[in-house]
């Protein structure tokens, strides 16, 4: 299974996640307490093996400042998360970088992972990285299909209902690897990848 830790915002951050083996790390440009600069994700970015993805999660910014910003920080993934049109998609469709759809569930979402050129989906809380869980229930009449991670409350103790619940390919997490709001903690991130890694295992 798929895991994505996202907010870092230190070297040490990006070093738990790696060596824990996420398969992605995240770095958010959009506003909050997670928010790092170009400059920053680019250092932290440099140091992440080729086989970890990079991603830059962009809100309320542009799609063609938010492609300038990830090539710049040469990031390897682009997250839109929120209210972007599916042409803010074709508008970075040919950039050398894979692209991640991140939105809430709502009677309209279109839940086919690639439905609007991206190469992920990930489904969000309403309120994205508050800690706060969202009905998967709601999933039932709207079962995702292909690449899709489900984020949103996400943590060690609880993700193995949540993944047996939504059934995704891949988890992503934030504020359930955190202390307090923004500090990420080692031991967490390393708890929570663990105990998808065996979830994973069991089947």
């Amino acid at each position: 299974m798929f895991v994505k830790v996202c907010g870092l915002r230190s070297a040490a951050d990006v070093a738990a996640a790696v060596s824990a083996g996420a398969d992605a790390v995240g770095f958010v440009f959009a506003e909050s307490v997670r928010r790092v600069e170009v400059a920053e994700a680019k250092a932290l970015a440099s140091g992440v093996p080729s086989e970890v993805l990079t991603v830059g999660v962009f809100s309320g910014i542009p799609a063609g400042r938010a492609g300038e910003m990830a090539l710049t920080a040469g990031l390897g993934a682009i997250q839109l998360h929120g209210d972007y049109p599916r042409e803010a998609f074709a508008e970075l469709a040919d950039l050398p970088v894979r692209l991640i759809r991140a939105t809430t569930l709502k009677e309209s979402t279109d839940v086919r992972a690639g439905g609007w050129g991206e190469d992920m989906l990930l489904l969000d809380s309403p309120v994205a990285g508050s800690g706060q869980r969202w009905n998967l229930a709601s999933l039932d009449g709207a079962r995702p299909s292909g690449k899709w991670m489900l984020a949103g409350g996400l943590r060690a103790d609880n993700v193995a209902d949540a993944v047996r619940a939504a059934r995704p390919w891949g988890v992503d997490v934030s504020s359930g690897v955190e202390v307090t709001r923004g500090a990420k903690d080692p031991g967490l991130i390393r708890d929570f990848v663990t105990t998808v890694r065996q979830l994973a295992a069991a089947g």
